[in-house]
């Protein structure tokens, strides 16, 4: 009889360790996941801005007198790759989308450089990047809801943030980013 009142609290303790553990554990994994899917934003931007700096190059040639505008394009790339964290990288990304969408209005402007065929690889190039980046945005956001959710709800709130699990940020837009850039190449 003594053994049994010694053998159920061991099991009682060990059945919550081992859910506590496992609530941990679950913890960890969002937490990765989260940071892999924005290592995935990370390697579209990167595209991105080697593109980009392809695009400029090719530009430049034909509309070397747009100055202004081939600076902006690579003072917005340059800011993208020095930003850190979904806030300011998502800044930074806005303010390339703008400066991109000045230069394809620039583009509009010479018959010559919109058919080439350098430029037009460019921008199929582009317009794939651009798709892949929207899909890792929303499949990171998607991370970081579930991630979030964990964090929040009972009972592994009671401790998630005494182990460093603290809430991410999602990868915003802008609200003036809310409509796509019109680039009109014909």
């Amino acid at each position: 009889m003594l053994m049994l009142f010694l053998i159920i609290p061991i099991f009682l303790f060990a059945l919550i360790a081992i859910y506590f553990a496992s609530i941990y554990n679950r913890l960890v994994s969002l937490k990765n996941s989260v940071a892999a899917t924005w290592h995935q934003i990370d390697v579209q931007l990167t595209k991105r801005a080697d593109l980009v700096g392809n695009l400029v190059e090719a530009v430049r040639g034909y509309a070397s007198h747009e100055k202004a505008v081939l600076e902006d394009v690579t003072a917005a790339r340059a800011s993208v790759s020095r930003s850190k964290g979904a806030g300011e990288l998502s800044s930074a990304s806005a303010g390339l989308d703008a400066a991109l969408s000045r230069l394809f209005a620039v583009v509009e402007n010479y018959p010559n450089l919109k058919a080439n065929e350098n430029f037009l690889s460019l921008q199929g190039q582009l317009t794939e990047i651009e798709n892949n980046l929207a899909a890792a945005r929303q499949q990171y956001n998607e991370t970081v809801r579930r991630y979030n959710i964990t964090c929040e709800k009972f009972p592994a709130n009671a401790f998630a943030a005494s182990f460093g699990f603290a809430p991410k940020d999602y990868f915003e837009s802008p609200p003036s980013k809310a409509e796509p850039p019109k680039v009109n190449f014909n």
